[in-house]
């Protein structure tokens, strides 16, 4: 992957170890990138999927972070960086036919947001 560039004036929130695949996590941070604070939190609402809970819990804490640890006004805030990578994959197992077992992966993504100012 490559290397996120940051800039002084962007603010960054991670969540690690999120229950979930990272496909569908990125299905839904693909229509939120580049989008504003405001828009972005009114479409993570509407969006039936289960892993928007977890990615509008990052984008409160990324914009808290820049409101707290910058002073920006979250007003004219955008999602500059959003993405999500692989976690490790829980392995438990069912019981099977003839003594045999089963494999089930639960996976798990760490999720990352960052948000500058519109004018930036």
């Amino acid at each position: 992957m490559a290397k996120k560039i940051l800039t002084p004036n962007q603010a960054l929130a991670h969540a690690r170890y999120v229950r979930g695949s990272v496909s569908k996590v990125r299905r839904v941070l693909d229509q939120i990138r580049g989008r504003s604070y405001r828009d972005a939190l009114i479409m993570l609402e509407v969006m039936p999927y289960r892993s928007t809970g977890p990615i509008t819990k990052v984008l409160r804490s990324a914009v808290a972070n820049a409101e707290h640890n910058l002073g920006i006004d979250p007003g004219n805030l955008v999602i500059s960086v959003a993405s999500a990578d692989m976690g490790p994959c829980m392995k438990r197992f069912r019981p099977r036919a003839q003594g045999r077992a089963f494999a089930i992966k639960k996976p798990t993504c760490h999720i990352s947001i960052g948000v500058t100012p519109q004018d930036a």
